[in-house]
């Protein structure tokens, strides 16, 4: 899979630098490079590329204003790079893949690239999925009455198995199903195995991604729980309840999720 992408920096050293750091991934094609944000939403509309690495802060149109710019079409994915930490909020909310501080940071690139990869390869599944439902519609219209339903495939293989966390200087691969709970914390996810605690950077709404919503449930704006861990509902006040883990760990189930708790309930 080539990964066709343009870079957006009214920095030319900028620009430079992070071709050469790009030159180590060879499924990295970079098609066009751009110096402001009007002539990248120009060359994004004709080149259509799957990837924009997209400085943030440029004379005129900024880099939000190109992510707007082009959300009448099929946008690519985007990679916000950025000098200040303070853009990060701002960067997530327009479901940037992450975001990079100036000078980029050589491993930061690598787990960025390993997750626009894997968004990569969903949207293409989902493309390849929906073209053969067209075809099968067409020619075929009793298997398409036959075919399951997305709910029935959502434990499928586009659900993660085991999740790579780099921590502490090493480098943990987890078993999805091992894992516990997930709590928010800013740009950091901590992760709740039986027997460990590890920190991911990543948002709670691309990790929710990654995930079978039908055992990783969000019960509070800032955890998920694995639901075949759950060994009891204890009631609070308001509406609220706790959910007892096996490990002996609760975890608060907000007002907004208390649907959540209903499949308990019999």
């Amino acid at each position: 899979m080539t990964i066709r992408t343009i870079l957006v920096d009214d920095e030319k050293l900028a620009i430079q630098g992070l071709q050469l750091r790009l030159e180590k991934f060879p499924d990295v094609e970079i098609i066009d490079t751009c110096a402001n944000g009007r002539e990248a939403i120009r060359k994004i509309k004709t080149e259509k590329p799957d990837l924009v690495f997209l400085d943030i802060q440029m004379p005129g149109f900024d880099g939000f204003s190109v992510v707007k710019g082009v959300m009448e079409l099929e946008p690519p994915l985007f990679v916000f790079v950025t000098a200040y930490q303070e853009h990060a909020v701002r960067a997530f909310e327009a479901n940037a893949v992450n975001y990079l501080m100036k000078p980029v940071d050589e491993d930061k690139l690598a787990d960025t690239l390993d997750r626009v990869r894997t968004r990569l390869t969903e949207k293409r599944g989902a493309e390849e999925a929906e073209k053969l439902k067209s075809v099968l519609a067409e020619v075929a219209p009793d298997a398409m009455e036959a075919m399951p339903d997305e709910n029935e495939l959502a434990g499928g293989a586009r659900f993660e198995k085991l999740i790579n966390i780099k921590d502490r200087g090493q480098i943990f691969r987890v078993d999805v199903d091992s894992i516990e709970r997930i709590e928010a914390a800013g740009d950091y996810m901590c992760i709740y195995t039986a027997d460990n605690s590890l920190i991911l950077r990543e948002t709670m709404k691309d990790l929710e991604r990654r995930l079978d919503p039908r055992v990783f449930q969000r019960v509070h704006r800032s955890w998920i729980v694995n639901l075949n861990n759950v060994r009891e509902v204890k009631p609070h006040t308001n509406g609220e309840c706790f959910l007892v883990l096996e490990s002996g760990a609760d975890v608060k189930v907000s007002r907004s999720y208390r649907d959540v708790v209903a499949r308990f309930v019999h």
